[in-house]
């Protein structure tokens, strides 16, 4: 489709209503599924800051900046799935609400689309403190995980220069971070949602009362 004609026309005039019913339920619940997704990477990323941080403050655990130093890979592979997870539900998020301005003005006329808004404050504390501003909670989200993968770098780095101080790296260092390393580019590069076509495969059991 190459315009709003072809769009409309895919669904014609009796159609719509449903489809707008369809599509604002459809994004209700991908916006709930984004922040169970969330909730779910911080109890795991909750769960790795406290095991390096534990793992480096104990007095006789043997080989203990090298299990940092894994506890911190994982800690950065759990982050950056945070990370490409956020950006993947707000892609279809995203699809969900174009479909909302798209159907909306033939059934409800553009409310979705329209912002009402209070007139510029002159109050400071309101106007940069506490009143309303057009802030995306998902992409502070975003910003949030951006952050927390900075932190697992230097975490990691400093787990790393432990290990120097401590003993050479050796080949299981160099398998963890190598590892580590190759999940990375994978999980952005073979994660993407296919958007080619699908061919399905259909069977059908036989089913008999003998």
């Amino acid at each position: 489709m190459t315009n709003e004609e072809d769009y409309r026309k895919s669904f014609g005039d009796t159609k719509a209503e449903k489809a707008l019913d369809h599509a604002l339920d459809i994004r209700k619940f991908e916006i709930g599924l984004y922040w169970h997704r969330a909730a779910y990477f911080w109890a795991l990323i909750a769960g790795a800051f406290a095991g390096y941080f534990a793992i480096l403050s104990a007095d006789h655990l043997a080989d203990k900046e090298y299990l940092a130093y894994v506890v911190g890979c994982i800690g950065w592979l759990f982050t950056w799935a945070w990370f490409l997870v956020n950006r993947g539900s707000k892609y279809w998020q995203e699809n969900w609400e174009n479909h909302v301005d798209m159907l909306e003005d033939a059934v409800t006329g553009p409310l979705y689309k329209t912002v009402l808004e209070r007139p510029p404050e002159t109050d400071v504390f309101e106007k940069f403190i506490i009143g309303p501003a057009p802030i995306s909670a998902s992409k502070i989200n975003q910003w949030v995980s951006s952050f927390t993968l900075c932190i697992w770098m230097a975490l990691v780095v400093h787990a790393l220069q432990k290990l120097r101080l401590a003993c050479p790296l050796s080949p299981r260092h160099l398998a963890v971070g190598g590892i580590t390393l190759l999940f990375t580019p994978l999980m952005w590069y073979r994660g993407k949602t296919h958007q080619g076509e699908y061919k399905h495969v259909m069977r059908k059991r036989g089913c008999q009362i003998i």
